[in-house]
């Protein structure tokens, strides 16, 4: 185990090791990651796997659009096969508001090269033929979208990263970090103290315990979240882009012969719950009924839960905190932190390095959170 290390990257899902990755393909050396558990075995290895520009969020359309290149190219850089689909993202839409919301969306997104579209009802029936058009007055598609494999996303950054010299530590927890007059001094692990200068929390729904470490707040909440599968469906049109009953929040995606689905669930309160509950059910099947009948038909096969990391206002945290220098952020991002972590793992490599990024972070600065600066992200599921 190092007993040193020139910055220490807190968490080993898709954020902590595409930091990892970056900050070591870019020559730094003495990069160390630890992970309490596997690699993965947080939020990531939960996640639905979509990828998207569609935001409504400057700074989150250009780290979804970055994000989705870097995917398309992931079998060369960092070297992987993660099984991507760019079968897009359908949003089926039934109340004024958030047709006249996605008509802004649809333009920012365009002025941005992203190329989403509004549509109409009969559009949004040829590409999701298993929907109900009843009630829905537009749609929002983007053919760029899709879904592709957490798991494999990890791996491929996790390899990157080893490959160029960074240390990746799994069953290493960490227990406390030093900070003296405001710079950090070390991270006291599971497996020993690491003497440092800089830390990188990428710790997704355990943040807010990691930044209180070393006094420094980040208002991230876990939440619980489920998904279930279904069984195999013999004909199912081909192919299924991810499709949002904004709505409800109601959402599928093909899954091997059969379709992952999922829901928020508006009575879910904030906690590390990670046991599946049945209490949701009822209300994602009044949600399937209405909106993709022929599935009540279909068996399910089993599901899983899994963490948000979520912000008061459900965008994410990045940057630097003003008090403890070298301590760095990048979490909270309110169920599209899987998508964006490409991106982010550039981001973050530039302001560890003082570099200007690609695009423009400031405004996900936790600080904001102390004034009038909230930052709401309308596109959210």
């Amino acid at each position: 185990m190092e007993t040193e290390a020139e910055v220490v990257v807190i968490g080993g899902g898709v954020m902590g090791t595409s930091i990892a990755f970056h900050l070591a393909e870019a020559g730094l050396r003495g990069v160390v990651l630890v992970e309490r558990d596997e690699l993965g075995s947080g939020s990531t290895c939960k996640a639905a796997g979509g990828v998207r520009a569609q935001f409504s969020d400057e700074v989150n359309v250009r780290l979804g659009a970055r994000s989705l290149e870097a995917f398309a190219r992931f079998g060369e850089r960092p070297g992987q096969e993660i099984d991507l689909h760019r079968v897009g993202y359908l949003f089926l839409l039934s109340r004024p508001e958030d047709v006249a919301s996605f008509e802004r969306g649809v333009a920012l997104q365009n002025e941005l090269g992203v190329p989403s579209r509004m549509i109409s009802v009969a559009e949004a029936r040829r590409l999701s033929p298993l929907i109900s058009a009843d009630g829905l007055l537009a749609a929002a598609f983007s053919p760029d979208d899709g879904h592709c494999t957490p798991e494999s996303v990890v791996l491929g950054y996790a390899t990157g990263a080893r490959r160029y010299g960074a240390a990746i530590r799994t069953h290493c927890e960490v227990l406390g970090i030093e900070a003296d007059g405001g710079e950090v001094t070390a991270v006291e692990t599971s497996r020993g103290r690491i003497a440092t200068s800089a830390v990188v929390c990428a710790a997704g729904p355990w943040s807010a315990a990691v930044g209180a470490m070393a006094g420094v707040a980040l208002p991230v909440e876990p939440l619980r979240r489920q998904i279930v599968f279904t069984e195999p469906m013999p004909g199912l049109p081909r192919p299924v882009p991810m499709t949002i009953d904004f709505a409800t929040s109601f959402y599928f995606h093909a899954e091997g012969a059969g379709l992952m689905l999922g829901m928020s669930d508006p009575e879910e309160t904030p906690g590390f719950r990670l046991g599946r509950s049945d209490a949701w059910l009822p209300r994602l099947t009044a949600a399937i009924g209405a909106r993709a009948p022929r599935l009540l038909d279909v068996g399910l096969t089993g599901g899983w839960a899994g963490l948000y990391e979520v912000t008061p206002d459900h965008n994410a945290l990045i940057g630097e905190d003003e008090h403890v220098s070298r301590f760095l952020y990048a979490t909270g991002f309110s169920g599209h932190g899987f998508l964006q972590g490409p991106a982010v793992g550039e981001v973050v490599r530039d302001l560890y390095l003082g570099r200007a990024p690609f695009t423009d972070v400031s405004p996900l600065h936790a600080a904001r959170f102390a004034g009038d600066a909230l930052r709401p992200e309308a596109n959210r599921v």
